[in-house]
């Protein structure tokens, strides 16, 4: 887990382009606070910042490394893990060992070389073997070829700009946006992915904020040529293909049990201590419950709220008592909440408005005082259909059977039933076509709201310009399966997953999401609807799995993870007079009506409408705006002080 910066030139590297790009560096320092490498050629400038993990005392990045005939063909940086190196290094070894004489094929004891050697030898085709999360760039000084990759669910990010300079990328968008002038380019905003942002509540990939700035999307990669713009290939696609299965269902359960007991295990390797976060749900419960065997003395780490109703820190200390794990807790205040929100929306890069990820940060630093990395259950719920929204095509069955002119016409009914009035929204929602009416968990703004408080609200911009392609992917698949996949690619890499990745690594912490991995994939992906939802119920089969594993008083719980009380605080004087003063403060009058944003306020407050995500929604746009556009916001980011050998 590091940070990794680089520079493609179009042409022969100049002296200011390499400072500038080892300057950058400073950006993502926290990222990996234990050593900085830089390493350059006439085409490309690498800068990493690592965060020792495997093989400390070694892999030092930027890596070189090539085949016998030449040693240093390869110059390699590499944020992530990958957790089957052994294996692969071991595949390599007895295949190629043998060209190498006397010399060993690998000089360190780490996974970098595993990734660079299997580059060489299996060609872009090595990413489809790699068990792990990763972003990495390997430059080929023979071919003159800069070869970028990114893992199959998107858990480590990669920015991407091309200019007339060349191409620059980076762990993290601010390093970029130091870059831009070499690169030929501007910091222009992009009016769409705003759009997109109000609604979905993150900026969905492969946009940002930033026009000229790009993701990499999740599970694919990318080759570059100087003064050539990259060529993106995706080369992994979740499917979710039900496999008929008449035998026991109990060796179904046994085969997902086993599957990611064996990610667990594949996860626990390292040279540092590792912990696992762990709230009142099933996914971390899960998670720890199966560390434990790995680790004995394994460390939980849990937040929540004094708020009552806002809390799981009482269930997440009963399941750490019942595994045997010492537990540590950390519970926020509002004044802690309120007060590290600019830091906060430094780190990550482009506005997420999602609160929970306020007490991820804070229970990350916590969590860094005692380990290095965590463990934690991300992408349970997506594999495994754990969300509630899942159950919704089971209560609109009846409209499904009802003719297209029907059902448009139950949409035109909801259109004039009053607002609060039972009914109304499963009118409304019946109309639609799953399609039409589902884009994820967030739903913050509608057209009329949007219209509202835009200046330039496009009504063509809308939700499907992100979904219409992931739709088309799915057709003939039950609507259930469709959601899952929908949100592989929408929820979990553009909210999910940043939080996880930016709020951690803010920490200098190392988060690592064993759900999350492609063996445990090919034992969900079969599963039949009835299998992951029903009228009581979600992850159906999963729960089935883990009886045995996770304690009885969580296996059956309801999801809740990370609530915040912000409807409360919002009202009340914890937030409230701290919302007034980011709408009079910020300078967004051109793209926002701060009118409008005022009235919804005042409403909030008198208790008139919840206008709570909404509002929350536009105000970190505002402290983003205030940050990154106005510079008006200066956050104090305190330089990374963590000892290496944690």
């Amino acid at each position: 887990m590091c940070g990794l910066l680089g520079f493609l030139t179009s042409d022969v590297a100049a002296p200011d382009t390499v400072e500038r790009v080892y300057d950058a560096l400073h950006c993502v320092r926290h990222r990996g606070p234990d050593e900085r490498g830089t390493w350059h050629d006439d085409h490309v400038i690498f800068g990493f910042n690592r965060l020792s993990i495997i093989d400390i005392e070694h892999s030092h990045q930027p890596l070189r490394w090539g085949p016998a005939e030449n040693r240093e063909r390869y110059a390699l940086t590499f944020n992530g893990e990958i957790y089957n190196y052994l294996e692969l290094r071991e595949e390599l070894a007895a295949a190629h060992g043998a060209e190498f004489g006397d010399e060993p094929i690998f000089r360190t004891e780490g996974d970098s070389e595993a990734i660079a050697a299997a580059f060489h030898y299996w060609g872009p085709e090595a990413v489809r073997r790699l068990r792990g999360m990763f972003a990495f760039a390997i430059w080929d000084t023979e071919t003159g070829e800069l070869f970028l990759a990114r893992d199959p669910f998107g858990i480590k990010p990669l920015f991407l700009a091309t200019g007339p300079g060349g191409t620059a990328f980076g762990s993290e968008k601010k390093s970029l946006l130091e870059l831009l002038p070499a690169l030929g380019l501007g910091d222009e905003l992009d009016p769409r992915a705003l759009e997109h942002y109000t609604v979905l509540q993150y900026v969905p990939e492969p946009e940002t904020l930033h026009a000229d700035i790009r993701r990499l999307e999740s599970g694919s990669y990318a080759t570059v040529r100087p003064g050539a713009a990259p060529e993106v290939t995706r080369y992994f696609e979740p499917r979710f293909p039900v496999r008929p299965f008449t035998g026991d269902p109990q060796d179904r359960y046994r085969e997902i049990a086993a599957a990611l007991e064996d990610s667990v295990a594949k996860h626990m390797r390292a040279d540092v201590t590792v912990g696992s976060f762990l709230s009142g749900g099933i996914d971390s419960t899960a998670i720890a419950a199966l560390a434990m065997r790995h680790n004995p003395g394994l460390i939980t780490f849990t937040t929540g709220f004094e708020r009552e109703g806002y809390s799981e820190v009482d269930v997440a200390a009963e399941s750490a008592a019942a595994i045997g794990a010492r537990h540590i807790v950390k519970v926020v205040s509002p004044a802690e909440f309120a007060a590290a929100i600019p830091e906060i929306v430094w780190y990550l890069d482009d506005p997420v408005a999602d609160p929970a990820l306020v007490p991820l940060y804070f229970v990350a630093k916590e969590a860094r005082k005692h380990v290095k990395v965590v463990l934690s259950g991300e992408g349970a719920d997506e594999l495994f259909g754990g969300y509630t929204i899942y159950r919704e095509p089971l209560s609109l069955q009846p409209f499904e059977r009802l003719p297209r002119g029907l059902r448009r016409l139950a949409g035109r009914l909801s259109e004039r039933i009053p607002e609060g009035t039972r009914g109304k929204s499963l009118l409304h929602r019946g109309s639609l076509t799953l399609e039409e009416r589902y884009y994820g968990n967030a739903r913050s703004f509608s057209d009329a709201q949007l219209r509202s408080v835009l200046r330039e609200f496009r009504p063509e911009w809308t939700h499907r310009d992100v979904t219409a392609p992931i739709y088309d992917r799915s057709r003939g698949w039950d609507p259930v399966t469709r959601m899952q996949h929908l949100d592989l690619f929408t929820w979990l890499r553009g909210d999910i997953l940043v939080k996880a990745d930016k709020m951690t690594m803010a920490n200098s912490l190392e988060l690592r999401v064993p759900f999350l991995d492609t063996e445990v994939l090919k034992a969900a992906e079969g599963l039949p609807y009835e299998q992951k939802i029903s009228p009581d119920t979600t992850k159906y089969a999963l729960r089935q799995a883990l009886e045995g594993i996770v304690p009885p008083h969580v296996l059956h719980r309801a999801k809740l993870g990370f609530p915040v009380p912000l409807r409360h605080w919002l009202r009340g004087t914890e937030l409230h007079d701290w919302a007034r003063a980011q709408i009079a403060d910020s300078q967004t009058d051109h793209l926002l009506d701060k009118a409008a944003v005022s009235r919804m306020l005042a409403e909030h407050r008198e208790g008139r409408s919840d206008h709570s995500r909404r509002l929350w929604t536009l105000l970190v746009f505002m402290v983003w705006h205030g940050v990154f556009v106005e510079q008006r916001i200066k956050p104090e980011i305190q330089e990374p002080t963590y000892p290496v050998s944690l």
